[in-house]
Formats: C-alpha cells, structure tokens, sequence
C-alpha cells in the first residue's frame, strides 16, 4: 500500500485495488491519528508493505523534521509497529518523482498545501527542500503553496510559478520538467518544457520503492 502523505489529505491506494481513498489531515493530525484512520479506511484491503511519501526531510529511510503543516510527533514514530509489517518512507515530493520518471534528468515541483521538490538523475532520486528557500519577502512555498494562491489570485501566482520553473531549470538544466501536486491543474498554460504530473504517480513511485 502506497501512502500519500498531504498537508489537506491522506491518501492511499494498495496494489490490487482501481481507485484511491482519502480523509482529511491539517494541523491537528498526528502519526498515530493517521494510522488509525489508515487502518479503518482500508479494513477490507489485504496489503503486505507499506510505502509513505512525507511532506518533510528524510534521512536513511527515517524522519528528522516535524512536517510544518500536520501535527507533531513524527520524529521517532516507528510506522512498522503501528502498522505491523515493513514500512518504507521517502519524502513525498520524491515518490510523486519517482512515479513520474521516465528518463535522463527529471526536475519535479508539487504545487501543494506547501511545495515539494526533488532531482532524479540517471536513476538516483535526490530530494529537496526548494520550498523553504528565501523568495522576495518571505519564501518559494510562501509565493507558489497554496497561500500565495488564495493571496495573490490565480494570475500573479501562475507568474511565480513560471519564474519559480524558470530559475532552478537553469540550476539543474533536466531532460524533463514535472509539475505535480494537487494545485498543478490550476495554472492556465504550463510553463515552456513541462509536463502536467498526477497525484496517482505518488502511488506509482511507492509500488517503485518494492521493486
């Protein structure tokens, strides 16, 4: 079972299975919240492993920051006891990446709740935190996230996004450009050399981490 990890919603889908279920998350919702709601929503699924994107820093397949727009508690949880079985975990910009990859170097950026980032290259996946990064007054997440839409409109934030594109293309310099998450479908026209992503390649690049 794959497991999408998102500052509005949790989102799963296990193998086997044609469509995807969600329930709420926000500022409230803990690891063990989480679990639970996981474990209830899919008591009529069977499922051997469990692979999470998080929307945070992971290190060695294990979580070293607090998310900044869930509850807290994270940091320590052990998912393989909650859950009992094998539980991998990557940052969920880079599962939404992985599912996404096709070839060369792949740059994507999820325009969530936050921004989400990360690098394949060759094959090897290399998160990043671009969303946190100083932009103008404030941040990248602050101008593209989800509240820098509702603030500044759909038109002044679609300009963010494109410069945003623009200035770590010319960083990176991919073969392929992926713009996911779930605000992605908002923008009017995609900025020059990227592809439109889906939230469903999240799971795809979850079933990827067992292959």
């Amino acid at each position: 079972m794959a497991i999408d990890i998102g500052g509005t919603n949790i989102k799963i889908l296990a193998t086997g299975q044609t469509e995807r279920r969600k329930f709420p998350s926000g500022k409230t919702m803990t690891p063990q919240n989480m679990v639970n709601g996981i474990l209830e929503l899919t008591k009529d699924w069977t499922f051997e492993a469990v692979s999470m994107g998080y929307p945070g820093v992971i290190k060695n397949g294990k979580i070293i920051t607090e998310p900044h727009n869930l509850g807290q508690g994270w940091v320590g949880f052990d998912f393989e006891a909650a859950f009992k079985i094998p539980v991998k975990i990557m940052n969920d910009a880079a599962m939404q990446a992985l599912g996404s990859y096709e070839h060369g170097t792949l740059l994507f950026l999820g325009l969530g709740t936050g921004l989400g980032s990360a690098i394949i290259a060759d094959g090897t996946v290399v998160p990043m935190e671009v969303g946190h990064l100083s932009y103008k007054k404030s941040t990248y997440e602050d101008y593209v996230g989800v509240g820098g839409l509702e603030r500044l409109g759909k038109k002044k934030w679609q300009k963010h996004v494109s410069y945003c594109v623009e200035r770590l293309s010319a960083a990176v310099i991919p073969d392929d450009v992926v713009l996911g998450g779930g605000n992605a479908k908002k923008l009017k026209k995609l900025p020059e050399g990227c592809r439109l992503g889906d939230n469903m390649f999240a799971f795809k690049g979850g079933f990827r981490l067992w292959d």
